[in-house]
């Protein structure tokens, strides 16, 4: 249902990566808290 371009995809994210939200506390709803990871963890350079 939601890709990486989706609204609330980028606004979650977005929330996440500025601190005002934590990863756990993007919502279950479809494939949503999926697709944040995704676009979270593909930010995040391989340590």
């Amino acid at each position: 249902m939601f890709n990486e371009n989706s609204g609330l995809v980028v606004i979650w994210a977005r929330n996440v990566r500025e601190g005002n939200y934590k990863r756990e506390q993007v919502p279950k709803l479809s494939n949503l808290q999926e697709m944040v990871y995704k676009v979270l963890d593909s930010e995040t350079p391989a340590a």
